[in-house]
């Protein structure tokens, strides 16, 4: 059998493109030359080139992150042109990608959530709307971005204007939700038909960090990640249960990471990210690395998934 053609596709035109960018580099150099004939794409600059070459590809990788890459678009792209790749395909990757539409179908699979509502641009002038249905402190986010861009933490009403003003400065859609305290964790699922949870991984930013922003996931140093995370057996379980459930409402497929927030028995689902971070340091890895599958053979397995 020959090598497999692979696309590997990343950069963008999302506020992640470094992000993205960076972990193509070292998805390229972990991916063995004896198995794969890897050509690189940016769908910045390349779309055409990929439909052209389409023909000539086995499968495609995508290391994208946020718009036009996590959310569906080159998904349904690649469909188009019959080429398989890893991950959610268009309906789940457009589900989790909209948070809004994820806190819903997680509510309504039985997960437990943070209250929230969404957000108007009048709520910049009159944020008493929103105050008088949540309680402070509140967590901004803008509804389609990725790695913590326009996100805030309000502890004062004072500064929920400037919050929204800032969160719909990245999305025309902004939600606000209440804070929930505790130890942030993450969960891995990997697998098709077959789902498997990895090892959990807890994130404990630096104190200078109110929350796990961009900085504080992107500076070396500034986070530091303990997997298998130091955690009870009961939690444990419970969260491996929550992030296959996670998975299934969101109708994904070949793997996913969803982040959660334990407070003492309870745990709270984040979000569920379709196209977690591939450096062999990033989260997913490092799970999947403790469960035995080291980076390379990570990247074989999910090739193999999006194949089969």
């Amino acid at each position: 059998m020959g090598k497999i053609r692979l696309a590997l596709i990343a950069g963008g035109i999302s506020g992640e493109r470094e992000v993205s960018l960076k972990g193509a580099a070292e998805v390229e150099k972990a991916l063995d030359g004896e198995k794969y004939d890897v050509t690189r794409y940016d769908p910045a600059t390349d779309l055409a080139q990929i439909a052209t070459d389409a023909g000539k590809l086995d499968a495609a990788f995508i290391l994208l992150h946020g718009i036009h890459g996590e959310d569906g678009t080159m998904q349904g792209f690649l469909e188009l042109l019959g080429l398989p790749y890893q991950g959610a395909g268009v309906l789940g990757s457009a589900m989790a990608m909209d948070k809004n539409l994820a806190k819903t179908l997680y509510r309504l699979n039985g997960l437990p959530v943070a209250a929230w509502e969404m957000a108007t641009i009048s709520d910049i002038d009159k944020p008493e709307q929103l105050l008088g249905k949540l309680s402070l402190p509140l967590v901004i986010k803008p509804v389609r971005q990725g790695s913590s861009l326009g996100m805030s933490i309000v502890r004062k009403p004072a500064d929920l204007p400037d919050a929204l003003q800032l969160a719909f400065k990245h999305d025309t859609e902004v939600m606000v939700e209440e804070f929930v305290a505790g130890r942030e964790i993450t969960v891995g699922v990997i697998g098709n038909e077959e789902l498997t949870a990895l090892p959990l991984v807890e994130i404990i930013p630096s104190k200078q960090y109110d929350f796990f922003d961009y900085e504080a996931k992107y500076k070396p140093g500034a986070t530091r990640e303990v997997c298998p995370a130091e955690i009870d057996d009961a939690i444990r379980d419970k969260a491996w249960q929550y992030g296959l459930a996670a998975h299934k409402a969101l109708q994904l497929k070949g793997y996913s990471r969803t982040d959660m927030i334990v407070r003492g028995e309870e745990i709270f689902i984040l979000e569920t990210n379709t196209i977690p971070g591939m450096t062999e340091t990033s989260l997913f890895p490092q799970a999947a690395a403790k469960a035995g599958l080291g980076f390379s053979a990570l990247l074989d397995r999910l090739v193999q998934l999006a194949m089969d």
